[in-house]
């Protein structure tokens, strides 16, 4: 299952659509070009196992670059385009890479050579320049023929570096049989009904793990993927109308920018060739996804997993209907919720979220970080806060990371983030402990005004009056502060340490002393 098989049956189908450009890559030239780098992999002496990096926008050359690793049995790191150049460096040597691929803006803040195994540095879209080769010129030297023995890849990818230096996660078992699928593939066409006619619409950067093993997916079942370079609430709406988009998956933040778009806006989407609308990442509030549901019909699935592939829970349209808020119920592994001293808890009460039997994997050069996310059965933890109910539904709690001590109570800003995400001048909220001499932290949010110009003591006092109405006082934040944008990354997980530790250090204290 991967591109050259679609190229023989479907060889005109469009693999790639871009939707701002409508350039389009059919399936035969994904498979020209996809061998082609599998080809210049192998003249550079990679051999299965081995491993190659990229650092590219969204557009048909990342997943030239990606099928071509893939089909060439190598390991690949999708680094994101968002990362400076330390911290690209930084993972493209902590894994190991022995090639680096990037585009035109990568490679105009990249000093090659990459220190470390990196032996050949790849631009893609402008002659060599420095010491970087072009990818087309180097591409068109390679004979039009696939390898003489296809072998499949995995991704290597890191995690997003939301409360600490990324880590590379390392799976367990790799497949190698290129016709195999993969547990993601299999989970899209069982569940979701993937196949050759599937339009899928991806919205977000496509290095993230779910958008890259998501299209990855279409791809292997022979579908269509359409994509955004840039996600925009009113775009996506007329580009799902436009294209007839058939499956697509979203993150909480962004049903909350389409729920505030204007109401003739909303009124003008149709919807109808939607099959699927697939979400995760975060914690969605329930009024949002209520309202979701009421708009586009039971048409919304949800799932809760993380890019170690450690387990994977997933929750039906009519599943949430009937358990508002859960993430679902254990369709990989089994779920065990337990307390600091490993005690399993009883359904209702919040604890650590554990999976048992789900797949293995460990922290690339950190045994230390894979070890705190072992326990003495095995079972391991992506370090989230959460709860069974008594049908065995999952619900998210929030992170221990993110977790606010005050005054000797446990405090889950989840649940003033969701409150205040729904106030109608709020773009997008963080909240997060702050130091405190009384009550060692108390509660802090930070808002992104819809409207720059509301921004001040008013409308504070109006969002803490909001959440308290809502929720019980001691939940609620004590003050607000305002900021034109918040950290988050584009897949919605917000980068909230960066936010905490200003604040922390501005009270001339450590992040997280003492704790």
């Amino acid at each position: 299952m991967h591109p050259g098989i679609h190229a023989a049956a479907a060889p005109d189908r469009p693999a790639v659509v871009m939707t701002t450009t409508g350039e389009t890559a059919t399936y035969r030239q994904l498979d020209r070009a996809s061998r082609a780098v599998a080809r210049l992999f192998a003249s550079l002496g990679l051999a299965p196992g081995d491993h190659v990096a990229f650092q590219l926008a969204n557009g048909p050359r990342f997943f030239d670059v990606l099928w071509g690793a893939h089909r060439a049995g190598l390991l690949y790191t999708a680094i994101s385009t968002r990362l400076g150049a330390e911290e690209a460096t930084f993972i493209a040597g902590d894994c190991g890479a022995k090639v680096l691929v990037v585009d035109a803006a990568q490679c105009s803040t990249l000093q090659a050579p990459i220190p470390g195994t990196v032996e050949h540095c790849y631009v893609t879209g402008r002659a060599a320049t420095g010491g970087w080769q072009s990818l087309e010129e180097a591409l068109a030297a390679q004979p039009d023929e696939p390898l003489d023995q296809e072998r499949a890849g995995d991704d290597m990818l890191y995690s997003s570096g939301t409360t600490g230096q990324p880590k590379g996660i390392v799976h367990a078992v790799i497949p190698t049989d290129p016709e195999q699928a993969d547990g993601v593939t299999a989970l899209c066409q069982v569940v979701w009904g993937f196949d050759a006619q599937t339009r899928y619409l991806s919205p977000a950067p496509l290095y993230h793990a779910a958008p890259l093993r998501f299209t990855r997916a279409v791809h292997r079942v022979g579908g269509t993927v359409f994509v955004m370079e840039h996600f925009d609430a009113a775009d996506y709406l007329r580009l799902v109308d436009r294209h007839a988009i058939t499956h697509s998956q979203l993150v909480p933040t962004m049903f909350i920018r389409m729920l505030k778009l204007p109401a003739e806006v909303r009124r003008g989407f149709d919807g109808s060739s939607l099959r699927a609308v697939i979400h995760a990442a975060a914690p969605c509030p329930v009024p949002v996804k209520q309202q979701m549901l009421d708009w586009w019909g039971p048409i919304i699935w949800e799932y809760y997993a993380g890019s170690e592939s450690n387990g994977l829970t997933l929750a039906s349209p009519e599943d949430w209907l009937g358990h508002p808020g859960t993430v679902g119920r254990p369709l990989v592994g089994a779920v065990h919720i337990v307390d600091r001293d490993g005690r399993e808890l009883p359904a209702g009460t919040p604890g650590t979220i554990y999976f048992e039997g789900g797949g293995g994997f460990a922290y690339h050069h950190d045994p230390a970080k894979t070890a705190s996310a072992h326990d003495s059965h095995g079972w391991s933890t992506l370090g989230d806060i959460g709860y069974l109910d008594d049908d065995g539904f999952l619900f998210l709690t929030d992170r221990h990371a993110n977790m606010i001590i005050s005054g000797g109570v446990n405090i889950y800003p989840q649940e003033a983030e969701n409150v205040l995400a729904l106030h109608p001048k709020v773009a997008d909220v963080a909240v997060f402990g702050v130091p405190d001499e009384e009550m060692g932290e108390q509660v802090k949010a930070v808002v992104q005004p819809l409207d720059w110009a509301d921004a001040g003591p008013d409308l504070e006092r109006e969002l803490i009056a909001y959440c308290r109405e809502r929720l019980a006082h001691y939940k609620c934040p004590r003050s607000v502060d305002f900021e034109p944008e918040l950290p988050r990354h584009p897949t919605g997980k917000l980068y909230k340490r960066l936010l905490k530790d200003r604040h922390w250090k501005a009270a001339g204290v450590e992040p997280d002393a003492g704790r």
